[in-house]
């Protein structure tokens, strides 16, 4: 191994980095016990979540919990620490990061030292200068945006149930998604699949009161799962009177109005914006060479280009793909290349510090599937195009597979099993936003306004 003690810093705690730090305390148990090596986990939340379950918790079918997998049960041989790194200067091997207490104190960040460092910090939500887009609309990229999500969709049933005023009635039951990706198409299908459910328990709302829109920039939706697959799609949502409007953009939705390019204006008190991610910006804090995208430039060994002890996988990497036909081609920053991509990186750590040949990562696309609902899917899966029943069981033991530990494998399943059997569960937990509101009441503090 080392004489000295290596110290091993993984920004970020999704998949990448959650996978390179369990990945690295399996193969340096022995150097870990024996203070010859240290894993520093920093993470903005103590847990990481597996995003294609988020439509399946917005729509109920899986408890909040179960999404996601807690870093210090998991990373039980690394030390995790809860905060945001601001900067990393790799020169001098340094990292700059804050904490919540090093808010309470008020010590500004800390700087922390490190031997190899693992760039993961994923990615956030792209946004574009949209007026009234910061105001109004929703994100849909964490378990709490999904979850807030469901609570704002099933309020605004019971606004519109018990409203006298048709204006806002039809505002409070038209939605709209920005964004045809995996994103935008699962969280509409699953909750308007939830919505369409939930209108039988509502003595004065049906289904087809309802008007739900996806709009997307492009000519197609759901590139992954091929072009065939994706105008099935299309069909399909049309075929649920999901109003599809393919080369449009959201141009404003100031004043609760979605002003769309093709002319059209829709009262609505729901905007959810799911148009794409663009990398973290504590990339642009370190003095990493970026590609025009603004991701790490990264070797087929998924070590940052130019800069030893430094490596890079997932959404905020630019990795070449060694199997792909056409020279200059990266691997598409998904979850399945994060997970295979982070086994590779952590076992070449290893390799470098035990001074053996690292390894190529090489992965071919094997496809993609997608839900569109309960019992409604698509796949492109080995050159096989799946639909409807067929796809959605494919896209639930792909992902059942795929989700980290037997703990939440089982959970998830009991679930499924459960909500196979009983009713769906329609209640509105819209007050967990707002913890406090009603002991503020209580203690003579106005109420506070209601943002949906």
């Amino acid at each position: 191994m080392v004489k000295e003690p290596v110290r091993i810093l993984v920004v970020g705690g999704g998949y990448v980095g959650m996978y390179t730090a369990l990945r690295l305390q399996r193969k340096l148990k022995a150097e870990l016990g024996r203070g010859e090596a240290e894993i520093v986990v920093i993470t903005p939340e103590p847990y990481m979540t597996y995003q294609p379950f988020l439509p399946e918790a917005a729509a109920g079918n899986i408890s909040p919990r179960h999404v996601v997998v807690p870093l210090r049960r998991v990373l039980d041989k690394c030390r995790i620490v809860i905060g945001e790194v601001e900067s990393v200067e790799h020169a001098k091997r340094t990292a700059t990061f804050t904490t919540l207490a090093t808010e309470e104190e008020g010590t500004g960040p800390v700087a922390i030292a490190y031997d190899e460092l693992v760039l993961a910090p994923g990615s956030i939500s792209r946004t574009l200068p949209v007026p009234g887009l910061a105001e109004y609309a929703i994100g849909f990229k964490t378990v709490e945006e999904a979850i807030g999500l469901r609570n704002h969709v099933i309020e605004q049933m019971d606004i519109a149930s018990s409203t006298r005023d048709p204006a806002i009635r039809d505002a409070a039951l038209t939605y709209v998604f920005v964004g045809g990706g995996y994103a935008g198409v699962e969280a509409l299908g699953e909750l308007e699949d939830m919505a369409r459910y939930a209108a039988r328990y509502y003595h004065n709302i049906k289904a087809e009161d309802m008007r739900w829109i996806l709009v997307e920039a492009t000519a197609r939706i759901l590139p992954e799962v091929g072009e065939e697959m994706g105008k099935y799609t299309v069909r399909e949502l049309r075929r649920r009177n999901i109003d599809v409007r393919l080369e449009t953009r959201l141009d404003s939705c100031e004043d609760r109005v979605a002003v769309l390019s093709d002319g059209a204006r829709f009262p609505t008190r729901t905007v959810v914006w799911t148009a794409g991610v663009k990398p973290h910006p504590v990339l642009a804090a370190s003095d990493l060479p970026l590609n025009e995208r603004g991701r790490l430039k990264c070797t087929p060994q998924l070590s940052v280009e130019g800069a030893t002890h430094a490596w890079a996988a997932g959404d905020a990497a630019a990795v070449p793909d060694v199997t792909a036909d056409e020279p200059g081609k990266e691997c598409a920053p998904n979850a399945q290349h994060a997970v295979r991509q982070a086994k590779v990186l952590g076992d070449n750590i290893v390799a470098t510090l035990r001074e053996r040949p690292l390894k190529e990562y090489r992965h071919k696309y094997v496809g993609s599937v997608a839900s569109l609902g309960l019992h409604k899917g698509v796949a492109h899966v080995y050159g096989r195009k799946l639909k409807g029943y067929p796809a959605w069981f494919m896209h639930r033991v792909y992902h059942l597979s795929r989700v980290p530990t037997v703990n939440r494998k089982s959970r998830v399943l009991a679930e499924w099993t459960l909500s196979g059997l009983f009713k769906r569960e329609i209640v509105s937990l819209g007050s967990l936003e707002h913890p406090r509101a009603e002991f503020e009441l209580a203690a003579g503090r106005e109420r506070p306004k209601e943002s949906s």
